[in-house]
């Protein structure tokens, strides 16, 4: 037995490890593949991994699995961020969640006419998207923070929740037909349970890690004793009732994610690594035992399903989350709305309930349950997960990054002025104080060196349209500006300059430098000369703005200003057209010629509106 289980469990590793480079590549989330992978090497295709490749240890290592990724993301998912998205995280945990249950529910028992435990049943794991497919989909797609919050969030708590509905549902209403008093208190016993578990394991490991036991920079011992909350949270709640585990793996995740741990970032990246390692794994070996026939026999019925969940009722819970929030656009909820593949928690509980079913005598059920609940997992991974980054970009909701190195008062003061002209701004800090006091000024924050090239491309680098070196150390600042131009190709990089004498160090790099002493003369000097633009243009926000674009439109090139004025919208105008670095107050018959850049001032509706018209591609 296990001279012929090794090598299917070696290809399965392989190819999934090798897929993650291919989709890095190509910038599809992973689960994609996996499930492509699944499909081929399972019983429809080559037939190498079937139900009874693992035997008995099936539901274990799936378990022990998910306890690793559900893990790893809620230690990822810090609750300053989660305050960000605080009720629409609430509302897709709940409202939403319940609008997708019952409507799951009511609309499987119309259109294949089950029973209605089977309905709730299939209702209640099809909550779960869960971070297996979230988390591949935001590095594909960056979002602002909150969006990814939430959606994080969603997938975390819906995860441990469908979980536990659905062995309840199982246990009380299907098999013992135990009615619903008895549900609901199963649910809260299995959910207390693992919460209890969930606490207890968090706080031994963190009694370990802050005592003399382990010392401060032994990173290996940490990142150990971390994992092992994962995997003993979920083992000492399964003991106690089926499916808690994943509640305790979640419980723990959270907690030890929000204490102060030596070695933070040693561990979280030995969780993101272990997680690719077993998620590839699991994904691979639950799609193997997709049942095609299953799902063709289920009919026509399961087609309009996926349109409903997909087109329906996912769209509806994403506009209740985000009802009446400002801080999601439209294209935002939009992408919610769009983006909610389901994952391994439908997968694999699907699969042990109907092989139970169908050791009870209950065939049909057994196939109706499996066939549409993955059914809607590759009708969804393949859709959504797959089309991600193109909805994304059809709807602009990936900004590009403005990167500030610095988190100290000018970093914090300049951020908050991208943020309100709509960037999206990244900090980058190392010192415990000023992380804090970015995090509770809202922004979204990159623990680390910025003068360190891996610390930069951790950030977001990459997809940067702009780096801001803001500290009070030219030496951190002339580093950081050097990587972004050098190894990382930014287009725009600015800094702040504490000594005049360093300015042509950081000129001579091609950095935009911003000395300090001058800086603070002008400031004073236009207080003085021209205090009511000097207080219109440091009151830049909702109401205003001050913006320059190109002409990248053929149809605004070779007209006069006075010709363009029909286009330009009422609220704003052409202050200044600059041309080969050279800079000036248009006249009427001034001619805009293709690549001039036009400087708009005005009320910020304005503005955007005449960004997009000259510049549409922006």
């Amino acid at each position: 037995m296990a001279s012929s289980l090794l090598p299917v469990i070696a290809g399965i590793l392989v190819s999934g490890l090798a897929v993650q480079l291919l989709a890095h590549r190509l910038r599809i989330p992973s689960v994609v593949f996996y499930l492509l992978i699944g499909v081929v090497l399972g019983p429809e295709v080559l037939g190498i991994v079937t139900l009874e490749t693992f035997g008995d240890g099936l539901e274990t290592i799936v378990g022990i699995s998910v306890a690793i990724i559900v893990f790893e993301g809620a230690f990822a998912l810090r609750l300053e961020r989660v305050r960000k998205a605080s009720r629409t995280s609430i509302r897709l945990v709940t409202i939403s969640a319940v609008v997708m249950f019952a409507g799951t529910a009511g609309a499987v028992r119309l259109l294949l006419g089950t029973e209605w435990e089977i309905a709730l049943l299939i209702g209640a794991l099809l909550v779960a998207t869960g971070p297996t497919v979230i988390t591949p989909i935001l590095e594909v797609v960056r979002v602002r923070d909150h969006v990814a919050t939430a959606l994080e969030t969603e997938g975390i708590v819906n995860d441990v929740t469908a979980a536990i509905v659905a062995v309840v549902i199982f246990e009380t209403l299907l098999l013992d037909d135990l009615g619903i008093p008895a549900t609901v208190f199963s649910f809260l016993e299995r959910f207390g349970v693992g919460v209890a578990a969930g606490v207890l394991a968090a706080a031994s490991i963190y009694a370990v890690l802050d005592s003399n036991l382990v010392p401060e920079r032994d990173v290996q011992a940490s990142q150990f004793l971390v994992l092992a909350a994962a995997v003993g949270a979920f083992a000492a709640a399964e003991v106690v009732a089926a499916e808690a585990g994943v509640a305790a793996a979640a419980t723990s995740g959270v907690i030890l994610g929000n204490l102060d741990l030596n070695n933070r970032e040693e561990i979280e990246q030995f969780g993101k690594n272990a997680t690719l390692i077993v998620l590839s794994f699991v994904f691979i070996s639950l799609a193997a035992l997709i049942d095609i026939g299953a799902i063709l026999g289920i009919g026509v019925g399961v087609v309009v399903l996926v349109g409903v969940i997909m087109l329906v009722l996912r769209p509806l819970g994403a506009i209740i989350a985000t009802l009446g929030i400002e801080q999601f656009t439209w294209p935002e909820r939009l992408f919610i709305a769009g983006v909610g593949p389901r994952g391994i928690i439908p997968a694999s509980v699907a699969t042990l309930f109907a092989i139970e079913l169908e050791l009870a005598g209950n065939i049909e059920a057994g196939q109706i349950l499996v066939g549409t609940v993955f059914a809607v997992i590759f009708a969804t991974v393949a859709i959504e997960a797959g089309l991600a980054r193109q909805i994304g970009q059809a709807l602009g909701v990936s900004p590009m990054r403005t990167i500030i190195i610095g988190g100290g008062r000018v970093g914090r003061a300049l951020a908050t002025r991208l943020e309100n002209r709509g960037e999206y701004v990244v900090v980058v800090e190392d010192a415990d104080e000023r992380i804090e006091q970015a995090r509770s000024a809202g922004f979204t924050v990159h623990e680390g060196d910025g003068s360190e090239a891996e610390t930069l491309r951790r950030a977001g680098i990459g997809e940067t349209k702009r780096l801001i070196a803001a500290t009070r150390d030219d030496d951190i600042n002339l580093l950081a500006c050097q990587l972004a131009i050098t190894k990382f190709d930014v287009g725009s990089v600015y800094a702040r300059v504490n000594e005049p004498q360093n300015v042509d160090a950081f000129e001579s790099i091609g950095a935009i430098a911003i000395d300090s002493p001058t800086a603070t003369a002008v400031a004073i000097d236009d207080e003085i000369e021209r205090p009511a633009i000097t207080h219109w243009m440091n009151e830049l926000g909702d109401d205003h703005d001050v913006q320059e674009v190109a002409v990248t439109s053929e149809r605004f090139a070779g007209k006069s200003i006075e010709e363009l004025n029909s286009e330009i919208p009422d609220g704003c105008f052409v202050a200044v057209v600059s041309h080969d670095d050279k800079n000036e107050v248009p006249s009427a018959d001034r001619i805009v010629e293709y690549g001039d850049h036009l400087t708009f001032i005005g009320d910020a509706s304005a503005v955007r509106q005449a960004m997009n018209r000259f510049h549409p591609h922006d």
